[in-house]
């Protein structure tokens, strides 16, 4: 392996901070550390990653800006199916990991890699996600992962680290941090078992707005366009600022407890204060303006894209073929979502949309109907009930 390149996909986080030491010092290979920001860092931060990757001793780091694709090919799907894994997690991190493996192959393929390495563990679905994208996009490059093929414990990556003289807050890295466009997970101690929910100190965002807020988005043609009376030119930027906006607050704040990829149960937090209320005021507003068959339609076709989408299936074309469905349900989800934030908590109180179909020229739901009479009602029914009433009769069941 001496002298041979490595691509290794680089967070500045305790994991792969370990694979740049590992790979440097006990493999010899010149190692090329790539970030992929998907909407997850400041400027300063990304200063300082880059900074941290040289100190640690790769050869050249990269940061690719990758937050406005992601946006346009995944999350906005995301917001048109209202997907939430097990009705509770906004697929904060299994989301953005294709699009951050995507972009680190192209890159590595430019730079002529022998290897290409990730810092998975053996025990998630990240290591599934990373390997399929690389295996397919670069499959003349061997994937190298220190943490999953040694069993590393998060003890033992610090003791290493510790041993080569690296510096850094290792209080912190008890905590497994991936923040993103869509939301941050963290993972922990009291995440490894069934019972045990993490201290207020593990979440990244503290509260401290405690006083109720009015909030009101507006979407157009289902994606998010305004924050209160701001408009976005990018809707990534219209969630970065909601985000903003209501973290403090401590909403979308959850564990989530699903079946991994490889099979095992999983539990992790996550915060998420933006993807959730975008979610549910999309989902409000088009509660509004389509019809029953195309909620129940685009429901179904959502739950499995989630799902697909979740095991690192992203690049089958089958996902094409549901966007398309996706993006034809949109056409009239404009309008404006009027929201009370509340400290780890939101209400929704309504919307405003020239597509509403609960109009009042056709009636008031259980008090008056304006569009037909009560004639017209009693020979529905007869009609609508005809079979099951012929069936019931038939069969003495009546």
């Amino acid at each position: 392996m001496a002298n041979k390149k490595v691509v290794l996909a680089y967070s500045g986080g305790l994991d792969t901070s370990y694979c740049v030491k590992y790979l440097t010092e006990e493999k010899g290979l010149e190692v090329h550390s790539v970030l992929v920001n998907t909407g997850g860092f400041e400027k300063e931060e990304l200063v300082g990653v880059e900074k941290r990757a040289y100190e640690l001793g790769v050869t050249s780091h990269t940061t690719i800006e990758e937050t406005a694709n992601y946006y346009e090919s995944v999350i906005k799907y995301l917001v048109f199916g209202n997907i939430l894994k097990n009705s509770t997690y906004p697929l904060s991190v299994s989301a953005e990991r294709v699009s951050q493996a995507m972009a680190i192959a192209k890159h590595a393929k430019t730079l002529n890699a022998d290897y290409i390495a990730h810092g998975s563990t053996g025990a998630g679905n990240d290591q599934v996600r990373f390997d399929m994208i690389f295996q397919t996009f670069l499959p003349e490059a061997e994937i190298i992962t220190p943490i999953r093929d040694l069993k590393l414990s998060r003890e033992e990556e610090i003791e290493y680290l510790k041993s080569k003289g690296v510096e850094m807050d290792f209080a912190k890295a008890a905590y497994s941090i991936n923040k993103g466009l869509w939301g941050t997970s963290v993972g922990g101690k009291e995440t490894l078992s069934s019972h045990g929910y993490l201290p207020e100190e593990a979440f990244p965002t503290q509260v401290t707005k405690e006083q109720p807020e009015s909030l009101e988005l507006g979407f157009v043609e289902g994606e998010l366009k305004s924050v209160n009376d701001k408009e976005f030119g990018a809707s990534y930027e219209a969630i970065q600022f909601l985000e903003k906006l209501a973290g403090p607050f401590g909403i979308g704040r959850d564990i989530h407890v699903g079946d991994t990829i490889i099979g095992i149960k999983g539990r992790v937090g996550f915060e998420a204060a933006a993807s959730m209320l975008t979610i549910k005021a999309h989902q409000a507003l088009e509660k509004h303006v389509l019809t029953k068959w195309q909620i129940y339609w685009k429901d179904q076709i959502a739950s499995f894209y989630g799902n697909w989408l979740h095991e690192g299936q992203f690049m089958d074309p089958v996902m094409r073929d549901m966007e398309t469905m996706m993006d034809n349900t949109q056409k009239h989800v404009t309008g404006k979502v009027f929201i009370t934030l509340l400290p780890y908590r939101f209400q929704v109180n309504g919307i405003e949309s020239d597509h509403d179909l609960m109009s009042a020229k056709f009636g008031h739901y259980g008090e008056m109907n304006n569009a037909w009479t009560g004639d017209d009602v009693k020979g529905f029914a007869k009609i609508f009930g005809n079979q099951n009433a012929i069936y019931h009769q038939v069969n003495g069941e009546s």
